[in-house]
Formats: structure tokens, C-alpha cells, sequence
């Protein structure tokens, strides 16, 4: 059973939860740029008190008083400005939680519009994702996406587009999505955290380039960077070098030596250290320099889930191969940012100067960066691919929350298709939706007949949508839902290609093929199909239908089939055990009543003749 206790029964009390919680961080945000004011304030009379201070002891024959009220107050301005950042960092962790909370206000009112809808995952030649509106405006992605990468978004869509074979894989996803669900707090907090900063928070809210990390990782991990620097005898003459400079600076302050010889050594070392490093540092620098926007949102990802306290099998293993080894993914990602913060430092020029004349910066820093190299890079991908999985399941978890009326599926391991409804609606419909009870048993083939817009292809669309969810673990519309694991194939939506020289017939037969392949491969498939060979006249297409379904039920294949064409529910007639008829009617009067609800038997009533008499009469 599901793990998540949903506190918010509706949309309306979600509504006001989501309200609630922007108008709350509002009000912080308010009183902490208030604080804000007053810390700039304080700094500038602090500064300025500081600066009186000084001048007046330097003209007034060097008072130790006042040196010390200007020290005293350089050392107030150094904590109330300490506070104004703190206080900075406040206001734009708030910033982006409200963003969070705006952005879910939104999608419970019914505005996608701010969530990504993964049009470029749009593939008409996938089984189902096309058909049953799963990329794209106003698509099931729309609905979910909440991911802070594009390793979370690209992992999204292939588990929406790629449907686990086992009920023990469903129950896994399950088990976590409902954890997920139930830490609002704790997912709110990654959401935000996944911002780049507080104001593409407040726009699209950019996501951290995964694949970008991967690549820039990669060039650096494979570089051949002046290997001699990670070995132990190049570190012995560098401390020795060291050594031998301090003992110098102190033979100097003693008097023993000249301070010509102590500079003397200090600039020959600061170039041969430059001069031997200098290639290095910069392939380190143009390799890493595209890093440097991304990587402390992506090291902040990582923190977050290494604090969650998970329980789920499937977030505790992705857990733990972030946090095992060497400080696992937080202390390599942490030193690489390390390497990166010492990279800009050296953009200070008489920093760069000094720090390799008394410390050998350059040399340490190339080391550092070697020994990174060595211990991290094996397993840096495979923190990515988990930081995506996490990510992904965020989103998940946040579309669990958002659908209070949603519930839990049954998912088993049958052998055959199994397909058991009641009160099944489509997800994208709302309050609005009508309820159908259907089942499909496993083999069998049922004819759905109706007027247009009676509701058939939105039936079925809300077969395969329901079903999509039930298979990634999370919630489905409907009273109850049992399926088992099986292969889907959809053809709905075929369309010509100019580009390619495909009519739109030919295109229907290519779909077709492809069809037969995939159930040919599977050993457990539903098609579900709308209007087979579209394309051709009347009895062409009733004779290339039956000879389509006659020639697919020969394969373990079960079928929903949706058809303007009342001759097709005759094959029921022929194979009462395969085929079965349903239909949507509705009901012709002055208007026309659309039930919207599925019943045994042939559809009677078309509304197209009476559709076009009462535009024809208008005129």
C-alpha cells in the first residue's frame, strides 16, 4: 500500500497550502530586506567612523585612542557586513522557495505554462509516447517536469517512454515516489536549490547543463597534464625549496645573509615554478571554465541529498553511491570547486607573484588537480546518472502531491495482459472528466464505435496515459486500477511526410509495420488504435481492417480498436470469443447529449449529417 498520507484532500485545500506558504516567505522577504537596509547602513557609518578615525590619528601626532577606535570600528564594519551577507543569502534562498511555491500555485490553477513540456522528446515513430500526448504542450511531461538538470529531465522522459517489465521494479519506483511525496519540505528545497540563481528563479528557472558537466568533467579527466607534478620526488623538491627559502628569509632577519639573496631566490623560484606549470594551468583553465556557473548549484544538489535521511531501497542505494568512498561525489565535486576558486585567484596579479614566490601556488595547484584526476573520474558519471535518477523522482514525487484525487495502481506479474478499470478518466480533464469502468482481457479485441467527438480517442488516451503512470509507480486517475506488465503500441495520430515523399497512406502501412514488429518481439502486447487505414476508401479500409486484425490476433496481442466504420463490429459476429463490441452513443434531439460513457455494443447514432444540416440551415 501507498506510504504517502495525503494531507490535502483537494485541489482547493492544495491551493491553499501552496498560497499559504508563498504569502509566509513574502513576508520574510520583506522584513529581511528591511534588515538589509539597515546592515548597508551600518556598514557605510561603521566605514566611514573607521576612516575618521584613522585621519584624525595620523594628524593628531599618531593618538593611540583614536588608532584604536578606527581598529575598532573596521572590526564592527568586518561583522555587521559578515551579518549583511548571511542576511543576503537568506533573502535569496526565500526568493527562490517562493518561486517553488508560486510555480505550484500555478499548476493546481491550471497553468502549465512555466514547466517545461519536453517538446524535443517528441518522437512520432516512438510505440506510444506521441500518440498519448506524453511530450509537448499541455502533455503528461508538462505536468510533471519539476527537474533542477537536464540529466533529471532526459531521465524522465526515457522512464515515461520506456516502460519497466516487472511488477518488483514498479513497486521499487513506487515505494520512493511516495517518499519523495511525502518530504514536501525537503523536495521544495531541492527545486529551489536546482535555481542557478535567485533570478532565473523568478523567469524559466534554468536547468544545470548535466550533459555539459559530463563533457567538461570528461576533457579534464582524460587530460595528460604534466604527469612528473603527482609523483613523490617532485614533492620532496618542492618542500625542500621551501624549506631552504625560510631558512634563507631567516639567515636574512638575523643578519647573516643579504636581502638580495633571499629576493633573489624568491624570483627565481616564482619563475621557474611559473614557467614550468604555466601550459598546465591553462588546458586546466579553458577545460573548467564552463564549470564554473553550474557547478556550486550541482554541488548544493548533492549536499541535499546527502543529508536526506531516505528509506526507500531504491533513494538509499543512490544515496550512498554519492556519499561512499574518498567523501564520495560532495568532496570531489567540492575539490574540483576548490581548483576552480584557485584558478580565478590567480587572475590577481601581484596574488599570482607572491603566492608562487613563498608558497609554489602553481605547483600545489596542478598537483591538487592530479590527484583529483586520479581518485575521482571512474565513478563521475555514475554520480551524474544518480543525481538524475533523484532528480527525476523529485518530480514524480512533486506529481503525487499535486493530485490528491489520484490513487495508487495495482501492479502484477501475470504473464498476460492484464487490464482492470473502474472509474478510469483522463488525467488532463479534471473535475470535468466522466468516469468509465472497462476491462481488457488478455487476447481479446474490442471494437469501439461512436459519433465524433463522443469521446473515443479520449478513452482511449486514457487507457494508455493511466497505464504509462501506473508503470512508473505513481498515481492514476481512477477509482482502482490492476494492469500487469506488458508491451503498448499505440497508432493514433499517423500523418504524411513531404519531406520524405511519404503520403499519408504510405505512412499508415509504415505504421502498421512497425507495429507488427514490436508485437512480434514482446511477448505481451495491447495496441490500441485509431481508425486503421484512414487513408483509403470505405471498403478498402474495411477489408485491409479485418484482414489486419485477423492476421494480429494470430499473435499474442490484445486490442483496443476505435472505428467510424460500424461494418468492423461484424467480426464479432464471426468470433464472438475475440471480439467485442463497445460504443459511445449519444443522443440525437433538438441538440445532441454526449454521454462520454462506454457501453456493450454498436453505436447507432453518427452526428456528422445533423452537424451539417444545422450549419447548412444557418447560412
Amino acid at each position: 500500500m501507498s506510504t504517502i498520507d495525503k494531507t490535502y484532500k483537494t485541489k482547493a485545500e492544495l491551493a491553499a497550502f501552496y498560497s499559504e506558504r508563498e504569502e509566509k516567505l513574502s513576508a520574510e522577504i520583506r522584513q529581511l530586506k528591511k534588515n538589509n537596509r539597515v546592515y548597508i547602513a551600518s556598514e557605510l557609518m561603521t566605514f566611514g567612523l573607521a576612516v575618521v578615525s584613522l585621519v584624525v590619528y595620523c594628524v593628531r601626532d599618531f593618538s593611540s585612542e583614536w588608532l584604536m577606535a578606527g581598529l575598532a570600528m573596521l572590526a564592527l564594519y568586518a561583522v555587521v557586513r559578515s551579518f549583511d551577507v548571511k542576511n543576503g543569502r537568506r533573502i535569496d534562498k526565500r526568493l527562490r522557495l517562493r518561486t517553488v511555491y508560486a510555480r505550484e500555485l500555478e499548476y493546481v490553477r491550471g497553468d502549465l505554462s512555466c514547466f517545461s513540456g519536453g517538446s524535443r522528446y517528441k518522437d512520432p515513430d516512438h510505440p506510444f509516447t506521441f500518440d498519448m500526448d506524453v511530450f509537448g504542450r499541455d502533455s503528461l511531461f508538462n505536468r510533471i517536469d519539476r527537474t533542477a538538470t537536464t540529466g533529471g529531465s532526459d531521465m524522465l522522459a526515457s522512464w515515461l517512454g520506456s516502460l519497466p517489465r516487472s511488477a518488483a521494479e514498479v513497486e521499487r519506483r513506487r515505494r520512493a515516489v511516495d517518499e519523495l511525496a511525502a518530504k514536501e519540505q525537503w523536495r521544495a528545497g531541492f527545486m529551489a536549490t536546482g535555481f542557478r540563481t535567485a533570478a532565473e528563479s523568478v523567469t524559466k528557472g534554468d536547468k544545470i547543463d548535466s550533459n555539459e558537466i559530463l563533457r567538461a568533467v570528461g576533457e579534464v579527466g582524460g587530460m595528460n597534464i604534466a604527469p612528473k607534478a603527482g609523483r613523490a620526488w617532485t614533492l620532496a623538491v618542492a618542500v625542500a625549496a621551501l624549506a631552504c627559502f625560510a631558512a634563507l628569509i631567516v639567515l636574512s632577519i638575523v643578519g647573516v645573509l643579504p636581502a638580495t639573496a633571499v629576493v633573489l631566490w624568491g624570483v627565481v623560484q616564482m619563475f621557474v615554478v611559473i614557467g614550468l606549470n604555466s601550459r598546465s594551468i591553462r588546458t586546466i583553465s579553458r577545460a573548467v571554465e564552463k564549470l564554473h556557473a553550474q557547478l556550486h548549484v550541482y554541488i548544493g544538489l548533492i549536499r541535499l541529498i546527502g543529508k536526506a535521511g531516505f528509506e526507500s531501497e531504491e533513494l538509499k542505494e543512490l544515496q550512498a553511491k554519492l556519499t561512499e568512498g574518498d567523501g564520495g561525489a560532495l568532496a570531489s565535486f567540492g575539490r574540483l570547486s576548490e581548483i576552480l576558486n584557485s584558478l580565478d585567484r590567480r587572475g590577481n596579479f601581484i596574488g599570482l607573484i607572491l603566492f608562487n614566490m613563498f608558497a609554489m601556488s602553481d605547483y600545489f595547484l596542478v598537483r591538487k588537480f592530479l590527484k583529483w584526476q586520479r581518485a575521482y573520474m571512474p565513478v563521475i558519471g555514475e554520480w551524474v546518472d544518480c543525481v538524475s535518477r533523484i532528480d527525476a523522482l523529485v518530480s514524480m514525487g512533486t506529481f503525487c502531491f499535486n493530485e490528491p484525487k489520484a490513487v495508487e495502481a495495482v501492479v502484477e506479474d501475470a504473464g498476460r495482459v492484464v487490464f482492470e478499470a473502474r472509474g478510469l478518466y483522463h488525467p488532463f480533464l479534471g473535475d470535468a472528466a466522466v468516469r468509465n469502468d472497462f476491462t481488457v482481457n488478455d487476447g481479446e479485441y474490442y471494437i469501439v464505435t461512436g459519433a465524433n467527438m463522443a469521446g473515443k480517442s479520449t478513452f482511449l488516451r486514457s487507457v494508455g496515459v493511466n497505464y504509462i503512470l501506473a508503470m512508473n509507480g505513481m498515481p492514476v486517475f481512477a477509482d482502482s486500477l490492476r494492469v500487469s506488465a506488458f508491451n503498448l503500441f499505440t497508432s493514433m495520430r499517423t500523418s504524411d511526410d513531404l519531406s520524405r515523399g511519404i503520403s499519408y497512406f504510405n505512412a499508415e502501412l509504415l505504421r502498421l509495420k512497425q507495429l507488427l514488429e514490436s508485437c512480434r518481439q514482446a511477448p505481451r502486447t495491447l495496441i490500441i488504435l485509431d481508425e486503421i487505414l484512414k487513408g483509403t476508401n470505405s471498403l478498402d479500409k474495411l477489408n485491409g481492417s479485418r484482414l489486419f486484425l485477423q492476421a494480429v490476433a494470430k499473435l499474442p496481442v490484445t486490442g483496443i480498436i476505435a472505428t467510424h466504420d460500424l461494418e468492423l463490429s461484424k467480426m464479432e459476429d464471426d468470433d464472438p470469443e475475440h471480439f467485442h463490441n463497445w460504443c459511445f452513443e449519444i443522443e440525437l434531439a433538438d441538440d445532441i447529449t454526449y454521454t462520454y460513457k462506454i457501453t456493450r455494443g454498436v453505436a447507432r447514432n453518427q452526428n456528422a449529417t445533423f452537424l451539417l444540416k444545422g450549419i447548412l440551415g444557418s447560412e
